[in-house]
Order: structure tokens, then sequence, then C-alpha cells
């Protein structure tokens, strides 16, 4: 039997007799994750078989790409002590089988050191393969939260669904997902953060509230070094947006003094040049009007005469 090849079997974690094995079993489920509870159960008429492990090779399009090490490690001894209990879920692929459900069981068995894996073959198209497999990570719901936007950004555009068919599809509400997306509008920098853990998803929303890029991801860097709360960054988005408001009207305002030295010296030189008095009058920084004055109609000629007019 499969069970017995892989390890002590069903009955030495269930079995009447063994009640130490049973709560064993229990904590290391609950400390290693819920991976051995994925969707391996088996359909009317399928049938369970071992294939070596070597001929099993994971989903390209599978959305986790960060494995714990540490929990890997805790799935592999259990693995060890229990062998699989549940069998991954795999489509032929010429002579190899694709993980569709069952990629952390594959990482651990391989770590714990076992040649064969109980898998149950069924017959996907590529494209369902895919949806099925970002789907039931999704709903494992231990994504980094990169991942998971990806994933569901990977489902709305490549299977045209909307924001509200993905939302009943995962068992979410239409709102996480809409955040979730947001993120994906963050600098790759700060997407780094997140992906490692050394910033939380609200983190990461305080950001989003920053429109310069600069800054934002000035911000990050901080938050990643000096470990704020959420609140602390929405107060330094404040007085960054504070400051930025205060730089531009200074700059605006320098720019306006500019303009006024530019056209007292252009007053001059022109009053010079048509020994009258000349105004310029701005009334934008960018339109305005000219003031030239005469005080005969052979001044004006005179004036026109030196315009070349």
């Amino acid at each position: 039997m499969a069970r017995e090849r892989l390890g002590k079997g069903l009955d030495a974690i269930f079995g009447p007799s063994s009640s130490r094995a049973s709560a064993h079993a229990e904590g290391v489920t609950k400390n290693a994750g819920r991976a051995e509870r994925e969707d391996g159960e088996k359909k009317a008429g399928e049938k369970e078989q071992l294939v070596r492990i070597g001929l099993i090779q994971p989903n390209r399009n599978q959305p986790r790409k960060d494995f714990d090490e540490e929990k890997l490690q805790e799935l592999a001894e259990s693995i060890r002590l229990y062998g699989v209990i549940q069998p991954l879920i795999v489509k032929k692929q010429g002579p190899l089988y694709e993980i569709v459900a069952g990629e952390r069981r594959w990482r651990a068995a391989k770590l714990a050191g076992l040649s064969e894996l109980p898998v149950i073959v069924r017959d996907f198209d590529e494209k369902t393969a895919k949806e099925i497999s970002i789907i039931e990570n999704i709903q494992r719901s231990d994504l980094n939260p990169v991942e998971e936007a990806m994933a569901y950004q990977s489902l709305l555009t490549e299977y045209g669904l909307t924001q509200e068919e993905l939302a009943s599809r995962v068992s979410k509400n239409r709102s996480t997902i809409t955040n979730s997306l947001r993120l994906l509008k963050l600098e790759p920098e700060i997407l780094s953060l997140l992906r490692e853990g050394r910033m939380s998803q609200g983190h990461a929303r305080a950001l989003l509230g920053i429109g310069d890029s600069a800054l934002r991801r000035k911000i990050s860097e901080r938050c990643a070094r000096e470990e704020l709360s959420v609140r602390e960054i929405e107060g330094l988005a404040r007085e960054g947006r504070g400051r930025k408001k205060e730089k531009k009207g200074s700059e605006e305002g320098r720019e306006r003094e500019q303009l006024l030295l530019a056209c007292r010296e252009l007053e001059k030189r022109m009053k010079s040049r048509l020994g009258t008095k000349v105004s310029i009058v701005s009334r934008d920084g960018k339109r305005g009007r000219l003031e030239i004055e005469y005080y005969s109609p052979e001044d004006l000629e005179r004036i026109s005469s030196l315009l070349n007019i």
C-alpha cells in the first residue's frame, strides 16, 4: 500500500493504539502549515498511484515564489515520521507529471529524502490547470501580499475575469482584491521589502498615499530600517506633502521674483533705446502687456521709426 511504503501510515497517526502519534501529528499539522490538507481528496473513480519524485516537476505558473525554509523543514520532519498524508494533484506532461496542487509537499518530501510520492492524475488542459493552481494557492492564504496581488492580476488579465467574478471564485470581498491590486503600483524596491516581510500590507497601503515616487522610496527604506508603525508612516507622508507644497510655493515665488527683475531690466533698456517711458505689466507669469508712452504725433512717428514700423 502507498501509505505503508511512504511512512508509518494513517493508522500510526489516527489508530486507537497510538494516541501519542495522533497528538504529535496534530501539532505538526498546526506548526508546519496546512499543506497536508490541500486539495488532495480523491473523486469517484480516481486512483492514487505512486510516482518517482524525479518525474514530478513544479508548476511554472505557481504564484508562490518564496517558500519559508523553516516551515518546509518542519513539514519534511512530519513527512519523515508519517509519510505524505494527502496525495498531490498532478497532470501528465509527456513522461513527466506537473504539479497542480501540492508543491510544498513535493519540496518537503525531497528534503525528507523520499523517492516516491502518492499522486492523483487529473486530465486538465493548460488553462484550467493554471487557473486551479492559482486559485488553490490564493485560498491557502499564506502567499505574501505581492504574490497574492500578482495572482489576482494574472487571473484578471489572462482569463478576462471581472473583479466581481474573481471575488466570487476565490471567496474574497471585491474591496480586498482591489486593495491588493493597488500594491502593484508601488516601486520594485518597495515590493521587495513587502515580499521579504520587512513591512506589512498596512505599511504599503500607507505608502500608496504618497504621490512622489522618490519620497515613497525614502520613507519605505526608513520603515524597514527603523520598523516604523503604519501611523508613523502616515505622519511622515503628511510631513512630506507639506514640505513639497512649501517647496513648490517657494519655487514659484522665486520664479515670480526673477520674472519681475527681468521685466525691470528690459524696461530700462527699452526706455534708453526709445527715449520715453516704457512699462511691462505681467499678469500671471505668462501673459501681460507692454506700454510705450508718446507725447505728440511727432513723438509717435519717431518711436515708430525706431521700431521699424
